[in-house]
């Protein structure tokens, strides 16, 4: 199974009070790019939905976009991977900001299974190793093995 998580920013959780387009997705993250489904750049903002299933059985459809105006729009300014309609999901779970959401997926599989992890990183990753492991993840998105 590959599993990817991201450290919840304000924006993320609502709490800064301005309008979000959905979670970013880095560019130049290819591995993670490649775990959610492939967009055609040619298009002007592609999308496809994801089957996605919570922890308590909800099923939920995100949209995975590519916002590139910039590439194909005179004066568009936006070139960037989002995933959307997760706002009341987020609300349901009572995510805060510096929680983890993580989505993951079994190989072969088309459904992700999403969760928020109510906890900061250190205390949600249980390791079978001897002496301190130290994961620092302040933003953005990580890989989990």
């Amino acid at each position: 199974m590959k599993r990817f998580i991201k450290s919840l920013s304000a924006n993320d959780v609502g709490s800064t009070g301005a309008h979000m387009a959905g979670i970013l997705v880095p560019k130049s993250d290819g591995e993670l790019l490649a775990f959610l489904p492939q967009l055609d750049p040619k298009q002007l903002n592609p999308s496809a939905w994801i089957d996605c299933v919570a922890p308590d059985g909800t099923e939920l459809r995100l949209r995975f976009v590519y916002y590139n105006n910039r590439h194909h729009t005179p004066g568009g300014t936006r070139n960037e991977y989002r995933i959307t309609h997760l706002t009341g999901f987020l609300r349901d779970a009572g995510a805060k900001e510096g929680e983890l959401f993580e989505i993951s997926r079994e190989e072969g599989s088309s459904t992700y299974q999403i969760r928020v992890i109510n906890d900061h990183l250190e205390n949600a990753i249980s390791v079978d190793t001897e002496g301190p492991v130290r994961i620092k993840l302040t933003s953005g998105w990580a890989r989990m093995h």
